[in-house]
């Protein structure tokens, strides 16, 4: 019997630090969020490939716990201002940072 009670409380002890080690940080993603993050990205490259006025090549997408941050070279303000309107329609995405630049 008080091998079964040291066995479970080393299951348990396992179990815990198991899933603090998934949680998230101020500075960094849990599991869950990394592939909501994933998402979103694969989501805004996409919308951005499906509009004609830009080149998904010329724009870099990272996202981090919802937060949108779009860099590159892009050719127009026009071009610019697009990209930001497309990836604050995608779903999940709770503000966009516009890095991006005129060549």
């Amino acid at each position: 019997m008080p091998q079964l009670k040291r066995f479970s409380a080393f299951f348990f002890a396992i179990l815990l630090l198991s899933m603090l080690g998934c949680a998230s940080s101020s500075t960094q993603e849990g599991t869950g969020e990394y592939v909501d993050d994933t998402v979103i990205t694969a989501k805004v490259k996409a919308a951005i490939f499906n509009e004609a006025t830009l080149k998904v090549a010329e724009i870099n997408v990272e996202t981090f716990k919802g937060v949108v941050q779009l860099s590159g070279f892009v050719r127009s303000n026009a071009a610019m201002n697009k990209a930001v309107e497309i990836a604050r329609s995608v779903g999940g995405v709770t503000s966009v940072r516009n890095d991006m630049r005129l060549k």
